[in-house]
Order: C-alpha cells, then sequence, then structure tokens
C-alpha cells in the first residue's frame, strides 16, 4: 500500500451538522480511505463507533452526482486498549456473511479491530506493546516507531513538540464541544444570543447552526 494523503485530527460532520474529529485519515494509491481510530475508553459502543466514523466518512467522500459504484471503498482500522469482543484475538477482521449459507459479500467496507490486551508472538501484538507500555521499544522489528518514541518522550524538542501537539488537540476538542452544546441549548429553546453568551461561539456560527436547526 502506498500512501498518497494522511490527515491527523481531521474534523467532519454529518448532515444534521454533528462533528467527529478523526484521529487519522488516509487515501491510499489505489483510491481507498482509510481511517485509524485509537480508543482507550472502555464506556463507549465502539462498534457503533466505528459504524458512525464509516458513514460520515463514506457521505463526505463521495462526490455529488457519483454512482454508487463508485463509493470509494473504505478501511477502519479501530485500535482499542481492551478486547472489546473478549474472544482472546489480537486482531479481528469482520465480514459480511450470508447467514444462511455462510458465503462473504462484500460492499467496499472493511472492518479491523485491533487492541493491546492480548500479547501474543505476532508483530502485531508487539506494536501494540510498544504504544501502550511506556519503556517499551523494539529497535529490530520497529526501528521507525521506536526512534520517534524516544524522540517525543526523552528529547527536550521532542517533549516540546509533544506538549504543542497536545494543547492543540484539547483545543480541537473544546471546539467542537462547544458546537454540541450550542446544538442541545438551541434545541431546548434558548435564544441565540443566550448561547453565545454560555459558548463564547461568534455570532454566525451560532446563527448558522440555528439556521440548521428551524430547517429540519
Amino acid at each position: 500500500m502506498v500512501v498518497i494523503e494522511s490527515n491527523s485530527q481531521q474534523t467532519i460532520k454529518n448532515l444534521q451538522g454533528r462533528s467527529v474529529v478523526l484521529d487519522i485519515l488516509c487515501r491510499a494509491g489505489n483510491g481507498k480511505v482509510i481511517n485509524v481510530e485509537v480508543q482507550k475508553e472502555n464506556n463507549v459502543d465502539h462498534q457503533r463507533r466505528a459504524r458512525y466514523h464509516a458513514s460520515c466518512i463514506t457521505a463526505n467522500t463521495t462526490d455529488t452526482g457519483s454512482q454508487f459504484k463508485d463509493i470509494p471503498d473504505l478501511c477502519i482500522i479501530y485500535i482499542s486498549k481492551s478486547d472489546i469482543f473478549k474472544e482472546g484475538k489480537t486482531v479481528y477482521h469482520i465480514d459480511r456473511i450470508i447467514r444462511e449459507t455462510g458465503t462473504i459479500v462484500e460492499n467496499g467496507l472493511q472492518e479491523i479491530y485491533v487492541n493491546a490486551a492480548n500479547k501474543d508472538s505476532s508483530n502485531t501484538s508487539k506494536l501494540m506493546t510498544i504504544f501502550t507500555e511506556s519503556n517499551a521499544y523494539d529497535d529490530v522489528l520497529f526501528p521507525v516507531t521506536s526512534k520517534r518514541k524516544r524522540y517525543f518522550k526523552e528529547d527536550t524538542k521532542g517533549v516540546a513538540e509533544m506538549c504543542a501537539i497536545m494543547d492543540e488537540i484539547r483545543e480541537e476538542g473544546k471546539e467542537a464541544g462547544k458546537l454540541e452544546v450550542a446544538e442541545s441549548l438551541l434545541e431546548m429553546g434558548l435564544s441565540v444570543d443566550k448561547v453565545i453568551q454560555a459558548t463564547k461561539l461568534p455570532i454566525e456560527t451560532v446563527q448558522t447552526i440555528a439556521n440548521r436547526i428551524t430547517l429540519y
């Protein structure tokens, strides 16, 4: 696979305007869109989260007037700290199967779930160990990853760079949260002025949300 485009922490919206922040969104050389999500928490419905991401990405990467056959193939790689399926595997590939015949059918969506909870001899398991354990490195199998990890953990410039990245991510998360709060307040009947006071969002942003709610 040759990745020709990659965006981290990209924000997209569904048709109702709800935002979702994607960890990594790539487009491969063959046109396939790849979304990599990392989730540490267990208080979410992981499969429905992956399904929601897939629907938003599909809608936002499909050109107006295109045929259904031209909808880009999409791969969701969902990395979790825990084993959400509790089947003892590090990697799970989800297939669409005709129940009556057992035949695998394709619609262009591929789901791969990876977890850091199960340890085996696979390279994927070893890579998850590097991601989740503070002092774990493997310069033989994963020299680039190990080098970057040391840079961000031990090098003064790397630590400063990581702090700046985290601050930026936190600010983006706050902004997305403000938009959801504004929408909820407007749906409850609060005026545009009151919502602006509560969220500190620009009047243009709040008015746009209010107009959209009125349409629906």
